[in-house]
């Protein structure tokens, strides 16, 4: 069946070329259409599923109390200045003017309110007003000495498109509204933050595709000399790496910070399957005519890679058991990208070198990179060198295939401890690490921490049919406290309830009228940050600095003491926020990485059984267990903390190993097959694809190597973490699995003599 279908696209091919190059063409005019409707996610959707209980909260809590607030940060020597207030007054009236504006407030409000709707002219009316404020209410009134905010929610359910306008609208007001002088005002908050999230993983985007297409062209320059049109792999890469993006566009996948980090890997899969096909292509246009070199290539090459692409893919689809979203849409992106450059090239290089009338450069190469059946059988001789790398492979892997135990007993024992010291590589998951340091909005964010101190806070979400009734009133009271007293990482709490006990002379109202009486006297600019109408609350707990892990522990232990203090009837409350979010992603990061390492080796095995049915079927899991363990040990050596991407790293070298490990077995049971000696099989092997599958691995490594350019941490991490995955992948292959077959050899000829022996006495016992 497979053999037919590679015929059919054979025939196909050397019939109508020009056809072929006309599809790959249309192709790529409907991908560039859909590179135009991508859409870029820096939402907490990308590490929490939004459609699961947490997510849903999650965003409803954005939406009434978070998302679509900006901060306007003014800094100034004196924040209670009649100028700088007067300035705010003025400047507050403008942005209410605004489209898509809720309202703007600051300590000009809390003022107002608090002198019957007047904003007072003097400094010692002003000092006064300040002195007489509840404490919490003072807190928010005047945070700093030299600093002070304004808050601007925007109308709730805004597009990120309006959003963004919005913001440009506000940036340009607040440009033109000429401040005091010594007053500095700049635009904050998160949707100022998510624009340039935007922006900054546009720019990385290109700067890690153009790396790579750079690195690309610098290592087929280098390696692919001998061969005509060297260049010709990177083109069809990037014709498939256009056609993945498209794809993505059409089909809606959004952009983001896990799928940036796919991009260099797609490259560096999709060019090694471009060599191989340009590399076969060559060396049968050497041996014969254009015809009979592009169906050799299409049907002995085609499979052989396409089974290697598979099983790469397999490992990428592993991770669509992570709780990840942005994992997942990494394995879904990896996976469209290497499919699409393999049938790109498959097609596009044979069907091109028949419309250029591609002819071999003359002389005959000393090394061959092709790969597959009768690849390279009729090379030349090389000339006899002082050092040889194929040589060295050769000589190598047969000193390894007659010493194979202590080879893989000092491999297993490095797995071993790799496998024992994983749990102790620590998870990161706070998004501060995850973003460029000299990003402007992380900038702001830090430089108004390091003035007002710590802002971590612990976020409860509160809802349900009156959230300001006074049972529901009393309850939050009684939680906070409880809370206070019980967990010594919680410094404070802040909610409705504060400001009611603040404007009540820190008593709690007896009755709901009285409730009520007290509700309509706090400032509608701070009623509003902890409750919105009577349906939905939030309290909010400031929190000591805190690693994610302990952050998790703590959320873990308040949960159980709301299920403890049983809330009202109809009333929920729950964590929301980056304290459930961030704590969240530790969990699903843990299990996660575990599960889909499991499930990627049970897909390689099911693979292999099903495609080879034979016992030498399970010889490539054997370096990929062992690659996955020497992963671990690298990454603790080095410091590197598993991420949304890292985590990946388990599943994505089985899928990666699996090419190289697969390739070395094909060549080893064709040679086998031939030669009937299982060391003879092993040195004719690597001596013929060893330097191939060489080269092919630096091709990997030089496209995986872009992500260590990109200003993103989680990606540059990744990207070392990538590079040592390709490394081991290669050692597995090139040395590990030789031992592997020489013990997969020797069971399979100690089978054969047994069977032998049983013939022959069942054969005596007749006579």
């Amino acid at each position: 069946m497979i053999d037919q279908i590679f015929s059919t696209i054979a025939r196909f091919v050397n019939h109508r070329p020009k056809l072929a190059v006309g599809i790959i063409g249309v192709v790529f005019i409907i991908a560039l259409v859909g590179v135009t409707m991508i859409t870029m996610d820096t939402s907490t959707n990308t590490y929490l599923d939004k459609d699961s209980a947490s997510g849903i909260a999650n965003n409803q809590y954005t939406d009434t109390f978070s998302a679509g607030s900006l901060i306007l940060v003014v800094e100034t020597s004196d924040p209670l200045n009649p100028a700088v207030l007067n300035y705010l007054d003025r400047l507050e009236g403008d942005i209410r003017q605004q489209q898509n504006i809720a309202s703007a407030s600051s300590v000009v409000d809390i003022l107002k309110s608090e002198n019957n709707g007047v904003l007072p002219q003097s400094k010692g009316e002003i000092d006064a007003l300040v002195a007489q404020m509840p404490e919490a209410t003072r807190k928010i009134a005047v945070p700093s000495n030299v600093l002070t905010l304004v808050q601007i929610p925007m109308v709730e359910g805004l597009s990120d498109d309006t959003k963004t306008t919005t913001l440009n609208n506000i940036e340009s007001l607040v440009g033109t509204s000429q401040p005091p002088t010594g007053v500095q005002v700049t635009v904050s908050g998160s949707p100022a933050f998510s624009a340039q999230m935007k922006t900054a993983m546009g720019s990385q985007m290109g700067v890690l595709i153009g790396g790579a297409m750079i690195l690309m062209v610098i290592v087929m320059g280098l390696l692919f000399a001998y061969v005509s049109y060297r260049f010709l792999p990177v083109v069809f890469v990037g014709l498939g790496l256009t056609t993945a993006l498209g794809l993505m566009g059409l089909a809606g996948i959004k952009l983001n910070m896990a799928v940036m980090g796919a991009f260099p890997v797609m490259i560096g899969l999709g060019i090694d399957y471009a060599i191989q096909f340009h590399a076969r292509l060559d060396e049968e246009a050497r041996k014969g005519s254009l015809d009979d070199a592009v169906y050799m290539t299409i049907t002995r090459t085609g499979p052989a890679v396409m089974y290697a692409m598979l099983a790469t893919s397999l490992g990428f689809a592993a991770m669509f058991v992570s709780t990840v979203p942005m994992i997942r849409s990494f394995g879904l992106v990896a996976m469209l990208g290497i499919m699409s450059c393999y049938c790109i090239s498959l097609i596009g290089i044979p069907a091109l070198a028949h419309v250029i009338h591609y002819k071999p450069k003359p002389q005959a190469p000393q090394v061959c990179y092709a790969v597959g059946k009768q690849a390279c059988d009729t090379l030349p001789a090389a000339k006899k060198k002082s050092w040889s790398y194929g040589q060295f492979l050769t000589d190598t892997s047969v000193k390894i295939a007659k010493n194979p135990v202590p080879v893989l007993i000092v491999a297993l024992l490095i797995a071993v401890i790799g496998f024992q010291i994983d749990p102790l590589i620590p998870i990161e998951t706070s998004e501060n690490s995850f973003v460029p340091s000299d990003m402007p909005a992380k900038i702001q964010m830090d430089k108004v921490t390091r003035i007002l101190g710590a802002t971590s806070t612990a976020d409860f979400y509160v809802q349900g049919a009156r959230v300001t009734d006074l049972d529901t009133i009393r309850w939050m009271d009684k939680f906070q406290n409880y809370e206070l007293s019980k967990h010594t990482e919680l410094t404070s709490s802040t909610s409705i309830v504060t400001y009611i006990l603040a404007y009540n002379g820190g008593k709690m109202p007896a009755t709901q009228s009285e409730l009520n009486a007290v509700l309509n006297t706090i400032p509608s600019s701070v009623k509003d940050q902890y409750i919105s109408g009577s349906l939905k609350g939030v309290i909010r707990f400031g929190t000591i600095k805190m690693e994610v892990k302990t952050e998790s522990d703590l959320k873990t232990q308040m949960e159980k003491d709301i299920v403890f203090l049983l809330p009202p009837p109809g009333i929920s409350i729950q964590p929301v926020g980056t304290f459930d979010v961030f704590t969240t992603l530790i969990g699903g990061l843990s299990t996660s990485k575990e599960t889909m390492t499991l499930l990627g080796f049970g897909l390689i095995f099911v693979f292999l059984a099903l495609v080879y049915r034979h016992i030498h079927a399970v010889s490539p899991l054997i370096p990929i267990v062992l690659v996955v363990g020497w992963n671990a040990v690298a990454m603790y050596a080095i410091g590197i903390a598993y991420t949304p991407l890292t985590a990946t790293l388990g599943s994505m070298t089985i899928g990666v190993a699996a090419e190289y490990t697969i390739l070395v077995m094909e060549r080893y049971s064709e040679e086998q097959e031939r030669l009937h000696d299982h060391i003879a099989a092993i040195q004719e092997s690597v001596s013929k694809i060893g330097t191939a599958i060489t080269v092919s691995g630096l091709a990997t490594f030089f496209g995986f190597s872009a992500l260590c350019l990109a200003s993103f941490p989680i990606i540059s991490n990744f990207g070392t973490s990538t590079l040592i995955a390709v490394g081991f992948s290669l050692i597995g292959a090139i040395f590990i699995m030789p031992a592997v077959l020489s013990l997969m050899g020797q069971f399979t000829e100690w089978l054969e003599r047994r069977k032998d022996i049983r013939k022959k006495t069942d054969t005596d016992d007749t006579v």
